[in-house]
């Protein structure tokens, strides 16, 4: 399908760039001029404009902006709105432009005939399996509104974990980032003024002196070297990462390390939780809840275990049973589904399990900084005082050997 260019400028003046898809350059006029704007230019982008709105301008939407999408949703359709309507209000103020993109294309599809299921599942780069799913459920039900209520909830449960994470870890982050910027300034500019004079003076300079002056002259000379090296190492690791192989061996370690275990565990549960009792309560079989539940995990051993499960289940077995037997879940999430299944409560022992798994990974993640803290910044004292130590011990060598002259 051609992709346009556009400028559109409203009835207040303000202009409006963007690209779209449509099967030609008439159905492209027709949809710009929905909104009741005028066209004041309109091009078939090529492909490079193409490759560029999608992969750089175009970013996937947030949690949060999925959440204030579904929240959205829900009271423009309580206001009864028609959900074409309410996809066209929804594209208008939509900040997000792939999002927004996918808004107007669902519509298109709606009109054309299509559930908005459907529609959304030709933009699964934007909607989730979960969310598709709500839809459906929430289309078959006659409960749309309630569907994207649940979602909008999720979403919002999802960006608040994703929050607490991010801030607590970016202390720590800053930390190391301000170590290896003293470092970097030390070996390119303070040790080289230092190296002059020592050669100047014509001094012998101890073991350690020499191995920074080294390392200095390797800073000066060759950052480009290890620029490169850098960059290499972590697209090497990013691109392992992707590989079934790499995916595991880092799940394995996120599983090890200390620190680490302990959060990975408890975002795995929250994760779980959440999104399980999400899908039940919306009517969702157990079988395909479990099934849709492990696609969202990170962690493979997670995700194995839940599909294990979900054969077990398949055959008969109680969900407590195959998750106590994987031996990755607390033994708190095994009774509290034991005890939503003795007591046919499921959805709200979840609900109750992720409420507390998310309070946990904020505790878990302050325990983590707390923890890396101290240790990057011994790691720094290390490495400047190394750096200091050898420019002192030079100079005092240097002194000693004009006393005894």
């Amino acid at each position: 399908m051609p992709s346009f260019s556009y400028l559109t400028v409203d009835a207040a003046g303000r202009e409006k760039k963007g690209t779209l898809e449509a099967d030609s350059r008439e159905q492209a006029v027709k949809l710009l001029r929905e909104g009741g704007r005028t066209i004041a230019s309109l091009d078939e982008a090529g492909a490079l404009s193409k490759d560029l709105s999608t992969s750089f301008l175009m970013k996937k939407p947030s949690a949060r902006d999925m959440a204030v999408f579904c929240q959205q949703f829900v009271s423009i359709i309580n206001a009864g709105v028609s959900v074409v309507s309410a996809f066209e209000m929804l594209g208008e103020q939509t900040e997000n432009a792939r999002l927004r993109a996918a808004i107007y294309d669902s519509k298109r599809s709606i009109e054309k005939g299509e559930s908005l299921a459907n529609a959304m599942r030709q933009h699964t780069e934007v909607f989730s399996e979960l969310f598709i799913t709500m839809v459906d459920a929430g289309e078959a039900s006659g409960s749309l509104d309630v569907s994207f209520t649940r979602m909008a909830e999720q979403f919002e449960k999802s960006a608040k974990l994703k929050s607490i994470i991010k801030k607590a870890t970016a202390y720590p982050i800053i930390l190391a980032s301000v170590c290896v910027i003293v470092m970097f300034v030390l070996l390119m500019f303070v040790v080289p003024t230092f190296e002059s004079m020592f050669e100047d003076m014509g001094a012998q300079l101890p073991a350690l002196t020499k191995a920074v002056i080294t390392a200095s002259r390797f800073v000066q000379h060759r950052w480009y070297l290890i620029i490169g090296i850098v960059l290499a190492v972590v697209l090497s690791f990013r691109s392992f990462a992707k590989t079934p192989r790499g995916a595991r061996t880092f799940s394995r370690l996120a599983l090890k390390l200390p620190g680490v275990k302990k959060l990975t565990v408890k975002s795995a549960c929250a994760n779980m939780a959440r999104t399980l009792s999400t899908l039940l309560a919306a009517g969702i079989p157990l079988i395909d809840a479990l099934e849709i539940t492990a696609s969202t995990l990170k962690n493979v051993f997670f995700r194995e275990a839940l599909s294990d499960a979900k054969d077990d289940v398949a055959m008969g077995s109680a969900l407590s049973e195959p998750l106590r037997r994987s031996g990755l879940f607390p033994p708190m999430v095994c009774h509290m589904q034991k005890i939503g299944e003795e007591t046919g409560n499921v959805e709200k022992m979840l609900g109750k399990l992720a409420d507390y798994y998310e309070d946990e990974v904020q505790t878990a993640t302050q325990q983590l900084t707390t923890m890396l803290e101290p240790l990057i910044i011994v790691i720094m004292a290390l490495i400047v005082g190394t750096i200091v130590l050898s420019v002192v011990m030079a100079m005092g060598g240097m002194y000693s050997a004009i006393d005894s002259m």
